[in-house]
């Protein structure tokens, strides 16, 4: 997998930096961005964003390449699922909260109307 997914020579550095550290920062700016109701093209462009962030941290921390189109789409798209899966996570339990005379929860990451 090296080469495709990351370039550093662990998987550890990908996990650390891009899973924990940007993945932990993408669900905190998914639920900022459902908790200020703003929509998903917006949280898309901050997670654009972040992406950039990203590339930087494995560029500071670990001489990773800080220009690289192929491994800043990989890190973006990463930070985009649990960004957005954050962001669906709030929602849901905003929706099931202040309307719940209206809706209850399907599952964990939807709602339904009451009835």
């Amino acid at each position: 997998m090296q080469g495709i997914l990351y370039e550093e020579p662990s998987i550890w550095q990908f996990f650390f930096v891009t899973c924990l550290l940007g993945g932990w920062a993408a669900w905190m700016t998914g639920k900022a961005s459902a908790q200020t109701w703003r929509s998903f093209p917006q949280l898309f462009a901050y997670m654009l964003g972040l992406g950039i962030g990203i590339r930087f941290i494995h560029h500071a921390l670990f001489n990773g390449t800080m220009f690289s189109l192929h491994y800043y789409i990989v890190d973006t798209i990463v930070l985009m699922i649990l960004g957005f899966v954050g962001y669906q996570y709030t929602r849901t339990n905003q929706m099931v909260t202040q309307y719940n005379w209206l809706y209850e929860r399907a599952s964990l990451l939807s709602w339904k109307p009451k009835g």
